[in-house]
Order: structure tokens, then C-alpha cells, then sequence
């Protein structure tokens, strides 16, 4: 058989799947500083529940891709130092991201993991890179349900126009 066959593990990783997998890492760890500032700002409770969530998601997912680039010789990038705590209360409004803001920012970057993830997976020929973003993929399914139900229950999301049918007596 051929370099493709047998243990996936045993497989080079193609092109691809190491710029996929580094470029995954480093939006993680971009991400991950970016909501370690907004867990600053927050006001919401709840929301600082998911944005903690969500640090600490893309720090495991970030270990797992990590080991299989350094198993197959890639140095990932760096890690940018940790955000020092603060009380959102000492940030000055107009300063201050808002917890609508900060809500809405994360959904788009929900959207966006989801994206990755399935690029990732799509150009995939080893399946346990494949199957290790699939989890992602699920795993920021779950998180944005969240989201979005705490949207919806804090009056955050703005909806789109709504397509309603005319009634009949128009």
C-alpha cells in the first residue's frame, strides 16, 4: 500500500492540513486574548460564564492541534501573553465595550470557528485531523446555541427584516 495507508497517525500531514491546523491555532489564540479583554468589560454575568467558556474551549482545543504540529515538526505560533484583570466598573464609558457589543462580536467569530472548522475538515485526507475538527465543529455548534439563547433572552440580537407572508386581504 501506498504513504496513505494504515495508521492515520503514522501519515504525513499534507500542506493543507499543517496550514489549516497552524492558522486554526493562531486565530484561537488571537480570539483567546481578544475575549480575555472583553471578560474585563462585561457587565452580564451569563455572558462572562461564556466568554470563560469560550477561553477555555479554544485553550484545549489549542493543545490538542498543538501536539500533532509538534509531532509532525511544525512550531506553532506564538502565545500572546495573558490580559491582566480589571473591574469593568474602572473602565470609563465610551471606553467600555457593552455587553450587546461584546455578545455580538463573539457570535461573529461563532459563525467564523464553524467556517474553519469545516475548511479543515473538507481538505482533510488523515481522518483523525478530520475527526479531531469535527468535534470543534460540534463543540462551537453547542456554544453558539448558547449564545444565541442568551441573545434572544437579553433583547441583544438585532434581527434581519422578517419575511412575512401578506394577508389575504391586501
Amino acid at each position: 500500500m501506498g504513504i496513505l495507508s494504515g495508521n492515520p497517525k503514522e501519515q504525513p500531514l499534507h500542506y493543507g492540513e499543517v496550514i489549516g491546523c497552524w492558522s486554526f491555532v493562531g486565530a484561537n489564540k488571537g480570539l483567546i486574548s481578544g475575549y480575555e479583554a472583553f471578560i474585563n468589560h462585561a457587565g452580564d454575568k451569563e455572558l462572562i460564564g461564556l466568554l470563560k467558556e469560550a477561553v477555555d474551549m479554544m485553550k484545549n482545543e489549542n493543545k490538542e492541534v498543538e501536539k500533532v504540529l509538534k509531532e509532525n515538526g511544525v512550531t506553532p505560533p506564538p502565545t500572546l501573553p495573558e490580559r491582566a484583570d480589571a473591574n469593568a466598573e474602572d473602565i470609563p464609558p465610551g471606553v467600555r465595550f457593552m455587553d450587546p457589543e461584546i455578545s455580538a462580536a463573539v457570535s461573529i467569530n461563532v459563525g467564523q470557528g464553524l467556517v474553519s472548522c469545516s475548511m479543515v475538515i473538507g481538505q482533510c485526507l488523515r481522518e483523525d485531523i478530520a475527526m479531531m475538527f469535527s468535534k470543534f465543529h460540534a463543540d462551537r455548534l453547542l456554544f453558539g446555541s448558547k449564545l444565541l439563547r442568551l441573545n434572544k433572552e437579553k433583547g441583544w440580537i438585532i434581527p434581519p427584516p422578517m419575511h412575512v407572508e401578506p394577508s389575504s386581504n391586501d
